[in-house]
């Protein structure tokens, strides 16, 4: 298989814009823009995201026993191009406060699912994590959307 007619045919396929977030070991949070995401199970409510090995939250991934999913609102484009960048300091200027289940919580999110990490899966050249959704918030707005290589709004 081709790796860029892969890519352009997954590229077709419309997402939400997530940004996972973890606290890691030095007590810092770290997080990455994250589309690879998706529910897997109501009972128990489960999702699952994958991180690239080769990125640089990959290892407070591993490590961290709980993570955060902050689906993004559509007027939080900066927010998915800051966590998708090689930003020293993603978090620097970001709202953010630590959520019960201790992984970071971005302010004005459009929906967060808070996590307990219960199985990781490696899978080609990523890590799938898998995540018990323990406590989920739903505020009101609209998604942020990425399709075809770049961003979008539902009509």
């Amino acid at each position: 298989m081709d790796a860029a007619a892969f890519r352009r045919a997954c590229g077709v396929f419309a997402t939400g814009i997530t940004v996972a977030t973890v606290m890691g070991r030095d007590g810092k949070p770290h997080g990455l823009t994250a589309n690879s995401f998706c529910s897997i199970s109501l009972h128990p409510p489960m999702v699952l995201v994958c991180v690239a090995h080769k990125a640089a939250t990959h290892g407070p991934f591993a490590s961290a026993s709980s993570f955060a999913i902050n689906i993004l609102s559509e007027n939080q484009k900066d927010l998915s191009v800051r966590f998708s960048s090689s930003h020293a300091n993603r978090f620097e200027g970001v709202g953010w406060r630590k959520g019960e289940s201790g992984a970071p919580v971005l302010e004005g999110a459009l929906a967060v699912l808070e996590c307990v990490t219960r199985e990781r899966i490696e899978a080609g050249d990523h890590t799938i994590f898998l995540g018990e959704a323990r406590r989920a918030t739903v505020n009101d707005g609209r998604p942020l959307v990425y399709f075809g290589g770049g961003y979008g709004e539902l009509k």
